[in-house]
């Protein structure tokens, strides 16, 4: 006789490819539309599902996971970040976590040079121009910008994605510095030719760039707040990509309009889609909605990540890619 197939709820759309393999393998419930599932709407999906597909907009907290039935035994997140998810509640109740890792390094390592170039190049500023209708022909003083080829680029979190941004910086001709939580072994610095600073506060203030490319925990809240910004050049800038509650908001805001930061490249933000409104007033800010991993090549292999966490569990194996507590 037949097994019986995983029930599994997914909280978003996802690409067409993975949401029918999805439907292939599993007895799914996928989303109508594309937006997050209410509150009400995630009670009734911890009750009812073997395995919950959420995603970073869905907060799987303790509460939550309280109203929980006896049936959930799995929450393969549909992404890297897990800061959404109270691991450790999961846990006590015997209800693996899994993500995944790995997939959208590249995608966001390009995000980050490109918001480097975006804010160093004065590009917003020059596609505003012509969509306004404003250009009068090039002239030698015309929304000068600055070449990035010598600057000091300091990378804050030097795992996959921060060496991925080292290896493309040095193709532009940057000098690589990063601080991490632990240093990197010699063969992997000479290999990006990255130097280590174990002071953050020293490294900031030599840096012309700064890029955020660490994960979101309790010790990295406001890791560049109001005293650290300061400590930057004024023709310093930040840009991020990583998690926006890394970076104090509205410090950056108000050093940048008083032209003590040159400027920023965001991707993220700390309250989420709630962007500080000074912040979108500023020309030498390059504000995105959060884009760094999407592309279509990307997204479809967090799906399959996905699908063999689910498929692994399902054969009484532990998902490849779950997530502990002494993880995070």
């Amino acid at each position: 006789m037949p097994r019986e197939r995983l029930s599994v709820v997914v909280t978003r759309r996802l690409p067409e490819a993975v949401e029918t393999r999805l439907s292939e393998l599993f007895n799914v419930r996928l989303r109508d539309d594309d937006t997050p599932m209410t509150r009400t709407e995630l009670v009734e999906a911890v009750k009812e599902a073997d395995i919950l597909v959420p995603t970073l907009t869905d907060s799987i907290d303790a509460g939550l996971l309280g109203q929980a039935g006896e049936r959930l035994k799995l929450i393969a997140n549909y992404g890297a970040g897990v800061d959404h998810i109270d691991v450790a509640t999961a846990r006590q109740r015997g209800i693996l976590v899994s993500n995944t890792p790995g997939v959208l390094t590249d995608d966001t390592a390009d995000m980050t040079m490109a918001l480097i170039l975006a804010v160093t190049r004065r590009i917003p500023e020059g596609l505003a121009v012509m969509q306004k209708g404003d250009w009068a022909g090039w002239a030698p003083t015309a929304l000068l910008g600055g070449r990035i080829g010598g600057r000091r680029l300091g990378i804050l979190g030097m795992g996959r994605i921060g060496q991925a941004v080292a290896r493309r910086a040095r193709a532009f001709g940057m000098q690589v510095h990063y601080h991490n939580r632990r240093r990197l072994r010699p063969e992997v610095e000479d290999e990006l030719e990255a130097t280590y600073w174990d002071s953050l506060d020293q490294m900031i203030a030599r840096m012309d760039v700064i890029t955020v490319n660490c994960p979101s925990t309790p010790s990295t809240f406001h890791l560049m707040n109001a005293r650290r910004l300061k400590l930057m050049k004024p023709t310093g800038v930040i840009v991020n990509t990583s998690r926006g509650e890394v970076i104090d908001e509205n410090a950056l805001t108000r050093m940048i309009r008083a032209g003590e930061i040159a400027g920023a490249g965001l991707d993220v933000y700390e309250h989420g889609t709630q962007v500080n409104p000074r912040l979108r007033q500023l020309p030498n800010v390059v504000l995105l909605p959060h884009m760094g991993s999407a592309t279509l090549e990307g997204r479809i292999e967090m799906g399959e990540k996905v699908i063999i966490n689910i498929k692994t569990f399902e054969d009484g194996h532990r998902p490849p890619d779950q997530v502990v507590p002494s993880m995070l």
